[in-house]
This record gives C-alpha cells, structure tokens and sequence, in this order.
C-alpha cells in the first residue's frame, strides 16, 4: 500500500525544569495526515485544516523535515503527496510543529520499509523545528517519535534515551493568545547564576529519577523552575493562579507547556486531573481569556501509522 494515514500526537516539551532536553507525548490531541509515495520527483503539499500555513516544501515544517529525508535517499525519482489536517493548533505550547514534522517522516520512513531509524527520523524532523522557531531542538520531536518521556542528553550528537515512567493523567488549558517560539526564547537571560543552576540540575535529576522509579513525590518535589519559568510565564494571564490552586487540590505540579501559552498540570488519579481541568475553568472564565482544555495521559507509542486513508 502506497497510501497511510499518519496520526501525530501532541507534545510537552521541557517539563518544567528540562529546558530542551525533556518531553512527554499526549494521547490528545493528535494531529492527521495522509501521505502518498509516489513515483514522481519532489514533494506537494495540501493542508485543510484553514491555518493558511504556507504549501512550499521549504517554508513547511513538514516539508523541511522530508526535503531532509529525501535528500538522503539514492532513488532520487521517489516523490510524496502529502495531505495534512492540524489538529494541534499552531503556537499553542503543545508541539504543533514537531507533529507536524515528525508525524511526516515517520509515514515516509514507514512506506520506504523503515530504512531509517528512530534517531535518523528525529535529525530530519529537526529541520522542520528549525524553520518554525530558528533553532534545531528536539524536546517536542523525540517524545513524538519515540512515545511516552524521553530525554535528549546531546544534540549534536544526538543521544535520546526513553524514559520509563508510572501512569499519569495530564491536564492543559491553552488559552486562546498568541505565544511564538521564536520570541519565548529572545525573552531569556544568556547567563544564569550558578546557585540556580544548581537547584535546576537537581531538579531535573530529580525528575528523571522519579520516573524511573515510580515516585510520585519525589516527581512533584522535582517539577520546579528556576530559570525559565519565572522568565516565560509574566507573557500567560492568570499563570501563577492556576499552578497555585492546581498544587492544591491535589495536582503533583506542572508548569508552561513548551513556550505557552498553554499550561499543563500532572495528576496521579483522573479526578484529581479533571478537578484541575475544572479549576483552570474557572480562572479564565473570571479572566475572561478563551480556552481550550484537555484531560489525557501519557501516549507510549508516538506517532501512529493506520492503513489506508481519511
């Protein structure tokens, strides 16, 4: 079959103390795509979800990220339709971008008879990262290859490793503003003090280990940010309100989800999770910002390939 259908899932990158190097991938939402192989040259590209984001192979993130792949193949008469319907909505802080991209060549690399690997997948998917925010990061990307958290230990060279970690219900609200990637990262300071550091470091060690060993406190001890978060979260109203009352009613903790505006919460149990949808409600309906919320749970797959079309 030369047609699939490609479900890519939203991400959360940084996971509050993991700046660029740790993500998780969400079972909602997900974005869909139909690829095609075919045996004429070059790549086109349709979208039909009304973002007006922009069809030249280049200026795509999806694009970018297969002209990577492609460039890489010594049949250079292989060609692809791509056909995409976001989901995930741009600049949302939930991994729009890397969905896109990484949700494109894995569908590629699935109808060349996966010639690539995981590894290879995240280096071309980089490329789309590149052109929506400036800077080759692979937070949102790995966890949406791989599934479930991963950590990126190096970029250049790559060093992934997926993390294994307890069952968890995550709560976002993205309220419905405007955050660019781009920008979220010139607000940042070049140098850090090294007693922030410090803390930052242990934090993500932290972290890391209360994944690894199904410690829930020791992961809502380590959910803390020294460095970026205080910096990021003066651009999402109500920001410090929700963090606050979720902690209290139950929430491990969470923070700004990628470079916002959306804001994600961690809960062992799923009413404590929706109790935390609730309250995000109520805040921005005080507020008075628009909102979406999710309630979901870690995805551990990544990005899905289905027979067939849509």
């Amino acid at each position: 079959m030369n047609s699939i259908k490609i479900l890519a899932p939203a991400t959360i990158a940084n996971l509050v103390c993991g700046f660029d190097i740790l993500g998780l991938a969400l079972n909602h939402p997900q974005d869909e795509m139909e690829l095609t192989l075919s045996d004429k040259p070059g790549l086109r590209i349709k979208h039909i979800d009304g973002y007006n984001l922009p069809t030249e192979p280049a200026k795509n993130v999806a694009g970018a990220a297969l002209i990577a792949l492609m460039d890489e193949l010594e049949d250079k008469n292989i060609g692809f339709d791509l056909t995409i319907n976001k989901i995930i909505k741009p600049g949302s802080g939930l991994g729009s971008s890397a969905a896109s991209s990484a949700g494109a060549v894995v569908g590629a690399n699935h109808l060349l008879n996966n010639s690539f690997s995981k590894q290879d997948l995240v280096r071309f998917a980089m490329n789309g990262e590149k052109v929506a925010s400036g800077v080759k990061h692979a937070d949102n990307i790995t966890p949406c290859i791989y599934g479930g958290v991963t950590l990126i230990r190096s970029i250049f060279p790559l060093d992934i490793i997926p993390l294994a970690a307890p069952p968890m219900y995550v709560t976002v609200v993205h309220p419905q503003i405007e955050v660019k990637t781009s920008d979220a990262r010139q607000i940042l300071r070049k140098e850090v003090q090294l007693k922030d550091a410090i803390k930052q470091w242990g934090n993500i060690a932290g972290l890391v280990a209360g994944f690894l060993q199904n410690d829930y406190e020791l992961i809502s001890r380590s959910l803390e940010d020294v460095i970026i978060e205080p910096i990021r979260s003066i651009l999402i109203p109500g920001f410090d309100e929700v963090k606050t009352q979720c902690k209290e009613a139950g929430a491990l903790g969470g923070g700004i989800s990628g470079s916002g505006p959306s804001v994600f919460m961690l809960s062992k149990e799923e009413h404590t999770a929706k109790a935390v949808e609730q309250i995000m409600k109520n805040i921005y309906d005080k507020i008075g910002v628009e909102y979406h919320t999710h309630v979901t749970t870690i995805n551990n797959d990544g990005v899905k390939i289905v027979s067939g079309t849509y």
